[in-house]
C-alpha cells in the first residue's frame, strides 16, 4: 500500500504549498545598517503569536540570537502577542500596513487558524518573507504514562476514543490538530470522535502533558526535547519519515506498522504594503542568519530540517498551503 501522506507533508510531494504600534513607519534606513554596508541592520521586531516556550517562541528567539551572535542584526526584539491560536497577531500584522521593521513568526498552525477562528486577517494580505524550518510532529506521554509504546496507546485509544483526550498546542486546523486526525484516520477511528484538547501553543501543552490533562500530545518534537532529556516525558513515535537524530531510539509511525507522515513548518511575514526596500532587508538578514554556522548549529542541535526559500517562492508555497489545509478542514467540517 502506498505510504499515506498527509497533504501538509513538506517532502516533494507538498513543497508546491507570521506589540506595540510603530504608527505604520517604514525602515528607517538612517538608523542603524541597512545590511548593505556592512553594519548590523537594528530596530528589528519580531511578533511570536502565541505563548513563550513554544514551537513559534523557541524558532524566533533562536533566530533572533543567531542573528545577533553573527553580527548580522543587533537589538532584535522579540515579544509575544498570543490569542485565537495565532490569528490576534495576525490581525495585528496586517494592521501594521508598511510598518518595515516588523515580522511575524508563523507557521502552519495560523494558516489552519485563520479557518477555524473566521479571521478577518488571512496569510495571503501578509509580505511573505521566508519559509526557514520544518519539523516532524511527535506522540508524547508523561513518564508514569501506562502507554509504553505507540501501538499501545492506539488500542486503547480505538477501544475508547472519546475517553483518550490528545493535547495539541494549536487550534482546530493547526499542526497539532491535523495531526491527531489524521492519525486516527489511519488506524481507523473517525477523526469526530477525537476528544482534542486545544492549547495556545507548546508552552501552554507542555504542563497539560505533565500533569496528566490529557493522555498524550501531539506536537513538533523540538517542543519536547528538554523535558525528554529530563526524563519527564517518553516520546513514543515521531511522524518523519526516516528517524530523527535526536531521538535516536524512537521509532517513526511507519517502523511502528502505521502508514502515516507528517511534516510540520515554520516560517515569517511583514506587515503588507511595506516597501521593497524594507523587504530587502529583512530578505537579507535572513538569508545571512540561514547561510551562517550559528544557524547550522541550531537546526543540528534541534533536530529541525532546513527549508529555506524566500520572497515569492515562499509566497506561492503560502497560497497551496493555504488551500490544502481549507480542504482538509472542510474534510473534517471544520471550514
Amino acid at each position: 500500500m502506498a505510504t499515506r501522506r498527509n497533504v501538509l507533508v513538506m517532502g516533494v510531494a507538498a513543497a508546491t504549498a507570521l506589540a506595540l504600534a510603530a504608527c505604520g513607519a517604514t525602515a528607517d534606513k538612517n538608523e542603524g545598517g541597512s545590511g548593505n554596508d556592512g553594519k548590523p541592520v537594528s530596530g528589528l521586531r519580531i511578533m511570536v503569536p502565541n505563548t513563550p516556550g513554544g514551537g513559534y517562541d523557541t524558532t524566533a528567539r533562536t533566530a533572533a540570537k543567531v542573528m545577533e551572535d553573527a553580527k548580522i542584526a543587533t537589538g532584535v526584539q522579540v515579544f509575544n502577542l498570543p490569542g485565537a491560536g495565532g490569528t490576534v497577531g495576525l490581525q495585528r500584522t496586517v494592521n501594521e500596513k508598511g510598518n518595515g521593521k516588523l515580522a511575524m513568526q508563523m507557521g502552519l498552525g495560523v494558516v489552519g487558524a485563520s479557518y477555524t477562528s473566521k479571521s478577518a486577517a488571512t496569510l495571503t494580505q501578509t509580505t511573505p518573507l521566508a519559509k526557514m524550518i520544518e519539523e516532524a510532529g511527535a506522540i508524547v506521554v508523561p513518564k508514569n504514562s501506562p502507554y509504553k509504546t505507540i501501538n499501545d496507546l492506539v488500542a486503547a485509544w480505538k477501544a475508547n476514543p472519546k475517553g483518550i483526550a490528545v493535547g495539541g498546542g494549536s487550534s482546530p486546523g493547526g499542526p497539532d490538530h491535523l495531526l491527531p486526525m489524521q492519525l486516527a484516520k489511519t488506524v481507523g477511528i473517525d477523526p469526530k470522535q477525537v476528544n482534542f484538547v486545544s492549547y495556545d501553543g507548546g508552552g501552554e501543552l507542555l504542563p497539560a502533558v505533565l500533569g496528566g490533562k490529557v493522555a498524550f500530545g501531539a506536537s513538533g518534537f523540538g517542543e519536547f526535547l528538554d523535558q525528554v532529556e529530563a526524563g519527564q516525558i517518553r516520546v513514543l513515535a515521531v511522524t518523519s519519515e526516516a528517524p530523527i537524530d535526536a531521538l535516536k531510539d524512537v521509532p517513526t509511525l511507519k517502523s511502528a506498522g502505521i502508514d502515516l507522515v507528517f511534516t510540520n513548518w515554520r516560517g515569517i511575514v511583514a506587515p503588507p504594503g511595506i516597501s521593497d526596500a524594507d523587504k530587502k532587508v529583512w530578505i537579507d538578514v535572513l538569508t545571512k542568519m540561514h547561510d551562517s554556522e550559528e544557524w547550522k548549529a541550531e537546526l543540528k542541535k534541534r533536530g529541525w530540517t532546513d527549508a529555506f526559500v524566500t520572497g515569492d517562492e515562499f509566497g506561492t508555497f503560502l497560497t497551496e498551503q493555504d488551500k490544502a489545509v481549507a480542504d482538509v478542514l472542510k474534510q473534517l467540517g471544520l471550514a
